[in-house]
């Protein structure tokens, strides 16, 4: 296990940096920082190879850190976004069809 501290920037939506608590930002290199923009954190987390992460696997954070001291978490591809927002809204047009089938009549 490990505890991570994980930082969003302030140049681009969705992109996360995910470091060793103690170690903080000293392995990220000065460009990728630049880049980054202003390291805001938003979470620590202790972290284990089979904890549940959103877009990433927690393998692959932990081997990232290990080897280069950091894991950047890009945006999602727009197209991945709006294939997620398709998903959502016909999986809610289910859900708000089956529960008005199931309503008794008036």
């Amino acid at each position: 296990m490990r505890v991570v501290e994980v930082f969003k920037g302030s140049k681009r939506k969705e992109m996360y940096l995910f470091v060793d608590q103690k170690e903080g930002l000293k392995s990220v290199p000065e460009d990728l920082l630049a880049t980054f923009g202003h390291p805001e954190s938003v979470m620590i987390l202790p972290l284990t190879d089979s904890k549940k992460l959103a877009r990433v696997t927690a393998f692959d954070v932990l081997e990232s850190i290990e080897k280069q001291g950091y894991f950047l978490q890009m945006p999602p591809a727009p197209e991945a976004l709006a294939e997620a927002q398709i998903s959502a809204m016909v999986t809610a047009e289910e859900e708000l069809t089956n529960a008005q089938n199931e309503q008794p009549d008036h």
